[in-house]
């Protein structure tokens, strides 16, 4: 994929992202149904090995019928025994608009994918994908990074839930975002936050996100969503404050002053980011 092919995904938003279990069809329209921004089937961790067979049938039975859906599909990690039959599958249904490939660890492994003719979103959950990101991200075919932080804590050895670990993970996180955006990615997806009744955890998980320069988060519940979505929407201070710069920057030309502060580029371009993301 071109430069200009990887600015155009960049243009895309996505702040959530909802893992359905491949072999749960009956959770399929509500997930769609949900406000999510991309759907996610589960060919992975979520369906056991005896039913991946199952999941795809069902899957696509679905697409079938309801030829207006568009989903992700998480395929099964490169080297398991189902990853070729995930990624034909993938390439046979135009309702399949990306693939997203965990363990991610070598950018052959995407671009394998990426034949397919489907845009390619890898999950970085272990120590060689980390490794690995300056080259793995310059493979053709990648839309964007996710960041997997349980699989990538129990790859390390980390203790769950210590500083330590946490230190760890924020230093692989920031290692994410500068290199999508160097090789200029659409904006990264951060890792799902586990604890499904934990509205005020997930906020502040989902802010500290976005904080760091991921455009939004992976999640397992549609209860989420909405929670995810509030914690990504700018205050309306600064929703006032973005109009207002975008109205005085019609009438000047090159730097100004408003309110005081100098008003450059840099200012102007995080003003239209904030009107884009109330506009989208």
């Amino acid at each position: 994929m071109s430069n200009a092919s990887n600015q155009a995904c960049a243009h895309d938003v996505v702040r959530s992202a909802l893992f359905v279990p491949g072999d749960r069809p009956e959770r399929y329209s509500k997930a769609l149904a949900s406000g999510a921004d991309r759907v996610i089937i589960d060919f992975e961790d979520a369906v056991e090995e005896g039913t991946k067979a199952v999941a795809r049938q069902q899957l696509g039975d679905f697409l079938i019928a309801n030829p207006e859906a568009s989903v992700w599909v998480r395929v099964n990690s490169p080297g398991h025994v189902q990853h070729e039959q995930d990624l034909s599958f993938c390439r046979a249904h135009d309702g399949v608009v990306a693939i997203m490939l965990p363990k991610a660890e070598t950018k052959a492994q995407i671009e394998i994918a990426a034949a397919t003719g489907k845009p390619v979103v890898p999950i970085i959950e272990s120590a060689v994908g980390a490794a690995n990101l300056s080259d793995l991200c310059s493979a053709l075919g990648l839309e964007r990074l996710c960041f997997g932080a349980i699989d990538m804590a129990l790859d390390l050895g980390l203790k769950d839930g210590s500083a330590g670990a946490l230190t760890v993970l924020e230093h692989l996180k920031a290692s994410i975002i500068v290199q999508s955006r160097v090789h200029v990615l659409a904006p990264a997806l951060d890792g799902v936050f586990p604890a499904i009744d934990d509205s005020p955890g997930l906020m502040h998980a989902v802010e500290t996100a976005v904080q760091m320069g991921f455009g939004g988060v992976l999640c397992i519940h549609p209860k989420q969503v909405m929670d995810i979505h509030l914690a990504l929407a700018p205050e309306v201070r600064e929703i006032n404050w973005a109009n207002r710069v975008l109205a005085a920057a019609e009438t000047q030309r090159g730097a100004f002053k408003l309110d005081g502060q100098m008003i450059d580029a840099p200012v102007l371009a995080r003003a239209r980011r904030i009107f884009n993301s109330v506009s989208n």
